[in-house]
């Protein structure tokens, strides 16, 4: 009975961790450019009462062991990499990538950081910016007088300017892929880093090589299914309940025992 108790009490540890996740989902709905996490759990180590194969008889053989699990543990929250839906806003300096990539960020301390967030803005030098002030890299630098800025899919961003009808060349948007973008680690406003187990990016001209391409005057929503996670936020609270039910299960036995006893 105390294994029992042992057994569903690393249940219920799961579940709160899936309910956290599911929650983190949820909290960021409407986040431009969030991208979902699924925890995923591993079975833990068996005990084994009987080995399958060993001798029974002379003869015969044991077909099927008898082994008895220990529960569960969470081995992961894994990134949904889903694209979410196109917003227009008609501001030429969002931006959306259609099929894979992320757009690089040099963040204040030096380090590119990577993210699929595309609602960009002007500082006051005219470089292309996030809403935290961290540039867009490679740098782009808009100037002051332009009178209409034009990012094509293939991330050339052009102006015009007082008496030049003609778009002026000033930037090339370049994005990244990685060999496993699931390895990404988030680090907060939709930003994500490297790690060993992303790679090291890959970068190249939007719509080339497998590459997303650019579109001009949109941003990307959440990929977060409010239906999904209801569905798996119900699952969650049922598992946790009765996993919580083994336990009283397991400590009504046990104090059936404990009453032989006396």
């Amino acid at each position: 009975m105390l294994r029992a108790m042992h057994t569903a009490a690393t249940g219920m540890e799961a579940q709160a961790l899936n309910i956290d996740t599911i929650a983190h989902n949820l909290a960021n709905i409407n986040t431009t450019g969030f991208k979902s996490r699924r925890a995923q759990f591993h079975d833990l180590i068996y005990q084994n009462m009987r080995q399958a194969g060993v001798s029974n008889t002379a003869t015969t053989e044991i077909p099927v062991a008898l082994q008895i699990g220990l529960g569960t543990r969470p081995v992961a929250t894994a990134i949904n990499l889903r694209q979410g839906d196109f917003m227009m806003t008609e501001n030429p300096l969002n931006m959306v990538i259609r099929g894979q990539g992320f757009f690089q960020i040099l963040k204040t301390d030096g380090d590119i950081a990577y993210t699929r967030n595309g609602n960009f803005t002007l500082n006051n030098e005219g470089s292309v910016v996030t809403s935290e002030g961290d540039t867009l890299d490679p740098q782009i630098t808009i100037p002051e007088d332009q009178t209409g800025i034009y990012i094509g899919s293939d991330g050339v961003v052009s102006v015009t300017t007082p008496g030049n009808s003609t778009p002026q060349q000033v930037g090339q948007i370049q994005i990244a892929t990685f060999q496993n973008p699931a390895g990404l680690e988030s680090i907060g406003d939709s930003l994500f880093m490297r790690t060993q187990a992303s790679g090291e990016p890959i970068i190249g001209t939007p719509g080339e090589n497998g590459l997303g391409s650019l579109l001009s005057g949109f941003v990307e929503q959440s990929n977060v299914s409010v239906v999904e996670e209801m569905v798996a936020m119900i699952v969650s609270q049922r598992a946790y309940e009765a996993n919580s039910k083994v336990i009283r299960t397991a400590d009504e036995m046990f104090s059936v025992g404990t009453s032989i006893v006396r």
